[in-house]
């Protein structure tokens, strides 16, 4: 769950995921996860695999 950093309200499930990997493969893999609020702000939160 993500909290929103406009309104604050928590959000369950993301909208789009997507990954991205390093140019000079080191380090870790990030996923991307879109949000969309009801308030109508959408954000991203990135997660460390």
């Amino acid at each position: 769950m993500a909290k929103c950093p406009k309104c604050g309200a928590e959000v369950s499930t993301p909208v789009k995921t997507w990954t991205i990997s390093p140019k000079k493969k080191k380090g870790p893999t990030l996923v991307i996860e879109l949000y969309s609020c009801t308030c109508g702000n959408k954000f991203r939160v990135p997660k460390k695999t």
